[in-house]
């Protein structure tokens, strides 16, 4: 990825061509109304159907390359022994210097199958933030999450390069409080999703390294959003920029005991795996790809994405690559904060983040703004994001909400799939929504799952504030979708 100068202007050259084209829709905003009143104003279960841009997530619909689509031709679908395991696991080792390698078929297999083997009641799992998956296995498991990002990390504006650093003193404090034997594991997050896709610097990780070390305590890399956080590294942290993505890769690699990713985020294929460095740790994890994922060489993956898997790793390691994610979503952050629209500084990976507490500082936290300003832009826009604040927590035993440290709309922006076009129509549409905030209301449930309730959970409108939202850009824009 490149930037030129047009007219004055720094933009986002592509430095891929587009090829394959799929055909898009972008329903009236009256049929938008309807739709998200079905889908119980819960963006996930909108059908993608009537989606114009789907900006949900990155996780499983980033594009990709030819090379990958080649390769999948040449997988191997023996059920035992396949050799598109040997390469996929050959690959890994070149990446990570990793010895063992257990496939899953995306990343929160891997993050049960961690729990399962790890996590007993009582103990604790200290992180830099946490990821809503992977507490719920390790709080199903009987643990405990503490989260440790820096206080700066919580600003919601910055100009903090790695705003996912942990606290190495809250760190060692949570370690002292509760006793070495009692840490599961210390997990660090690369690209911290719940706080805006915010890296965490190769020197903070090489001091918690230094601090488990010091206290025997195992230490783990979900590396899901390690694409985005090397580019980080190369391009903000000025004692690394000589070095190539590949020696990033490995010099961060090499601090981990155990290393987990989605491959549906990282390597922009279908599936995941878990990279260990000592025989004893794989074995005590071997036994449950079996039991919960499939056999030991393809663990509940496709093979073809197996292949494709293999390559788009390679491809990872290319700064043109992993360049485009960060820069598109960086021109969708600039453009909106220079139009005064309250998003995550500085922009991170994974998506352009809106700050919802901010955008309506009218909606009470508990009707779930973020949750509400994500329903208000699909039915102004026809873009489906993604509520990552409050109605991503879970309650307390006790029905007590968890207000989140803060509500978010992640619009990410999956690698090579849209064009600058479709991003400034994003930007325009957020802006008249913006101007017009004042129109949108709160949410509340009707259905509550109580787990994972932002997965399938319903809510209404607490009040008539979307069809006046209909009614002011019909006043707007006349005809227009």
């Amino acid at each position: 990825m490149s930037k030129v100068q047009f007219h004055g202007e720094a933009v986002p050259l592509e430095m891929h061509k587009v090829r394959i084209v799929q055909k898009l829709n972008l329903p009236p905003i009256e049929r938008r109304l309807e739709v998200m009143t079905a889908a119980g104003n819960n963006t996930f279960l909108l059908p993608n159907a009537e989606v114009f841009l789907d900006m949900l997530t990155d996780s499983g619909v980033n594009a990709m390359s030819d090379r990958q689509q080649a390769a999948m031709m040449v997988a191997d679908d023996a059920y035992a022994g396949s050799a598109t395991y040997t390469r996929l696991a050959d690959k890994l080792t070149e990446i990570f210097g990793t010895d063992y390698f257990l496939p899953a078929h995306q990343g929160r297999a891997c993050e049960h199958i961690l729990a399962k083997t790890f996590v007993t009641p009582g103990t604790v799992v200290p992180m830099n933030y946490h990821f809503t998956t992977t507490k719920a296995h390790i709080t199903l498991q009987g643990g405990t999450v503490e989260e440790l990002v820096t206080d700066a990390g919580l600003a919601v504006t910055s100009d903090l390069p790695f705003k996912g650093d942990m606290d190495l003193g809250k760190l060692r404090a949570v370690i002292e409080k509760h006793g070495a034997d009692k840490i599961a594991f210390v997990r660090v997050e690369s690209g911290t999703n719940l706080i805006g896709g915010q890296p965490v610097s190769l020197q903070n990780m090489i001091d918690v390294r230094a601090l488990c070390a010091e206290y025997g305590v195992l230490l783990v890399l979900d590396a899901s959003l390690l694409a985005d956080n090397l580019h980080f590294i190369k391009t903000r942290e000025g004692a690394f920029k000589d070095l190539s993505i590949r020696e990033i890769t490995r010099k961060m690699a090499d601090l981990y005991d155990v290393i987990y990713f989605s491959a549906r985020k990282l390597g922009c294929a279908r599936g995941g795996g878990i990279c260990i460095r000592d025989r004893a740790l794989y074995e005590r994890m071997r036994g449950l790809v079996p039991l919960y994922e499939g056999f030991l060489t393809y663990g509940g993956m496709s093979v073809r994405e197996m292949e494709a898997m293999t390559v788009g790793l390679d491809e990872t390691m290319d700064e043109d690559m992993i360049d485009q994610g960060p820069q598109f979503i960086g021109y969708m952050v600039e453009e909106l904060d220079k139009r005064g629209i309250p998003v995550i500084t500085p922009a991170g990976g994974l998506g352009c983040h809106l700050d919802a507490l901010r955008f309506v500082d009218h909606v009470p936290q508990a009707q779930y703004p973020a949750g509400a300003l994500a329903s208000a832009l699909y039915i102004a826009s026809g873009i489906r994001g993604m509520e990552r604040g409050t109605l991503s927590e879970q309650r307390e035993p006790d029905g007590t909400e968890i207000f989140s440290n803060m509500e978010l709309v992640r619009l990410a922006l999956p690698r090579r799939v849209f064009t600058l076009s479709q991003v400034k129509y994003a930007v325009d549409r957020i802006s008249w929504l913006h101007e017009n905030r004042r129109l949108i209301g709160g949410l509340i449930f009707f259905e509550e799952p109580e787990v994972l309730r932002f997965f399938y959970g319903r809510l209404k409108p607490v009040s008539d504030w979307q069809q006046k939202l209909v009614e002011k850009f019909r006043a707007d824009f006349g005809d227009s979708l």
